[in-house]
């Protein structure tokens, strides 16, 4: 994509959203021919994506408490958008704090709930939309028009996932349940992003710190709204981020597969083959109902 982008690129949107559609398009029609590995799909992103942000955290934890400050901005430079190169420790901290709560939305929830609901083609329709928008979705003077579409089909894309993660930290810190729908409610509507605004204030709250600031963009100054009423990041909440995250993981996880249990067709069924009827009757062995309309089974040959 990244050839096919600096070869049709042009200042219009209508490009831009061409070239957008193209390769989601390219992503769903592989998702369709590997229908059927939806689980496995599912259960790599939650494994490899959420590991990956994990420990990509966990060393710029790690260069902090070495003291290592400037090896800190570098790592944490991989994570975020903004210019890192003069940050404070508690800047860093809040960067990576800000990091992880985003991309638990983009890295784990989101791509779990798009496999559960469009099965491998959603799941790599989503991975599409997700890095058309970290390639182009950008407010430069280059991607403003060209990449605006990539930027709102990720901004659609994740509205949902976002307000689920923030009911995933509500539920897996049940002690700052309030605090974290408080700031949800108030607070998120301010910031900028739709989503990005919903997962960093839920983990704020539910860590009890203060996320916000001043961030550079490549000279770009923006000032991010409060969210969260405790104290500034520090290197520590790093690692309690992650382990929120891990959680919020483990919490889909868990839903995921009690939803595919309550989904399965042979639920009714006993170990000994015998379905239910509409009644909750046992159904005499060789009988039974089809899965949907409630017909006999039937037989071409005759019989039942």
């Amino acid at each position: 994509m990244a050839r096919a982008e600096r070869l049709c690129w042009a200042d219009s949107r209508l490009v831009g959203a061409a070239y957008g559609a193209a390769g989601v398009c390219l992503a769903t029609v592989a998702g369709v021919l590997l229908d059927g590995a939806v689980g496995l799909v599912a259960a790599t992103w939650l494994v490899v994506a959420g590991r990956s942000l994990d420990e990509s955290a966990r060393r710029v934890h790690s260069a902090l408490e070495a003291g290592d400050l400037s090896g800190a901005r570098r790592l944490v430079g991989g994570l975020v958008g903004r210019r890192t190169a003069q940050l404070e420790e508690s800047e860093v901290a809040r960067a990576a704090v800000e990091s992880v709560a985003e991309n638990t939305v983009d890295a784990v929830v989101a791509p779990v709930l798009w496999a559960a609901g469009g099965g491998s083609a959603g799941a790599l329709a989503y991975r599409a939309v997700n890095t058309l928008d970290a390639m182009v979705g950008h407010l430069d003077s280059r991607y403003g028009r060209f990449g605006w579409a990539s930027a709102r089909a990720d901004d659609v894309a994740n509205w949902l996932p976002a307000r689920l993660t923030a009911v995933l930290v509500a539920a897996v810190r049940p002690s700052r349940a309030g605090q974290v729908w408080a700031a949800v409610r108030h607070q998120a509507p301010a910031h900028p992003s739709p989503n990005a605004g919903v997962a960093e204030a839920a983990f704020a709250a539910a860590l009890g710190l203060r996320l916000g600031g001043v961030n550079d963009y490549a000279g770009r100054l923006e000032i991010r709204p409060v969210l969260g009423d405790g104290r500034q990041p520090a290197a520590s909440d790093i690692l309690e981020a992650c382990r929120l995250s891990r959680d919020v993981t483990a919490a889909a996880a868990a839903g995921l597969l009690a939803a595919a249990m309550a989904m399965r067709p042979d639920r009714g069924v006993r170990r000994s083959g015998r379905r239910r009827g509409a009644g909750g009757q046992l159904l005499p062995r060789g009988r039974g109902i089809g899965p949907a309309w409630g017909f006999r089974r039937w037989s071409p040959w005759g019989g039942r």
